[in-house]
């Protein structure tokens, strides 16, 4: 058995990832940001029979939060094997037609009140609940940095004019920030790379949530699975890749 901290776990993928995890016969520490929310969310799972789960408030964007949910998990555990950095926003808003509003995803219009907010979440808030568990993790046998990804933040398909996705128009904001977390990912893998540290950028994939305004080609089973395929590689396995199977189902592997 494994303990797992996923973190925007309440809901869509984070939960669905939970449950999975859960099936497997692993522990996992069910982060949530409104504790309320995170609560329901173990009830149903413990409805199914599923146990071995506690909720855990954890603000990404706060860092006290952050540092006391880290001396919540202390309490309760010495180690922490897995850590998948799933909390992530859009910071798209949604028009009454179903459409992105360009003033919230466009290099020319969007805010500069719009990319801190995202930037808050998907790139600060990855580093701050990092650097807060590194200690725990470092005490795993074999442990894994799953950081949940997205193909729109790979520099070098967003540029490709004949990949599939490049006509339906970039979302600066959103992408930027998954490249930075990209960034991230590399520098982190490569500074742990003497270990036994595994650390990997994952795409779930364009998934039907309210993340996507319920739009997508993808079920949250689909993305569970690739993101637990890395959380549970073998010493084996690779680090510091950038993992996308929906966009390359031979390899998963994508360019950055």
């Amino acid at each position: 058995m494994k303990s797992i901290l996923i973190t925007g776990a309440n809901k869509s993928i984070g939960y669905e990832t939970t449950r999975a995890l859960l099936q497997k016969g692993h522990y996992v520490y069910l982060g949530s940001r409104d504790l309320q929310k995170g609560l329901q969310a173990v009830e149903k799972l413990r409805a199914e029979g599923l146990t071995s789960v506690e909720a855990i408030r954890i603000d990404v964007t706060d860092e006290d939060s952050v540092k006391k949910a880290r001396a919540v998990i202390g309490r309760k555990t010495d180690v922490l094997d897995i850590l998948i950095n799933n909390a992530g926003i859009s910071g798209v808003r949604f028009g009454h037609d179903g459409n992105s509003l360009p003033e919230t995803r466009n290099a020319i219009e969007a805010s500069i009140d719009i990319f801190k907010e995202v930037y808050e979440t998907n790139v600060f808030g990855v580093v701050r609940v990092t650097q807060a568990f590194l200690d725990l993790l470092k005490k795993s046998a074999e442990p894994r940095i799953v950081n949940v990804s997205s193909s729109v933040g790979s520099l070098t398909l967003q540029s490709d004019a004949n990949w599939p996705a490049y006509q339906f128009g970039k979302f600066a904001v959103y992408g930027s920030s998954k490249s930075a977390l990209n960034m991230y990912t590399v520098h982190l893998a490569y500074e742990l790379k003497e270990t036994a540290f595994k650390v990997n950028a994952v795409d779930p994939g364009y998934t039907k949530t309210d993340f996507t305004n319920h739009q997508g080609t993808g079920t949250v089973e689909d993305a569970a699975a690739r993101i637990i395929k890395y959380a549970l590689i073998d010493k084996a396995g690779p680090t510091g890749k950038f993992f996308s199977e929906e966009t390359n189902p031979e390899s998963g592997e994508i360019p950055w």
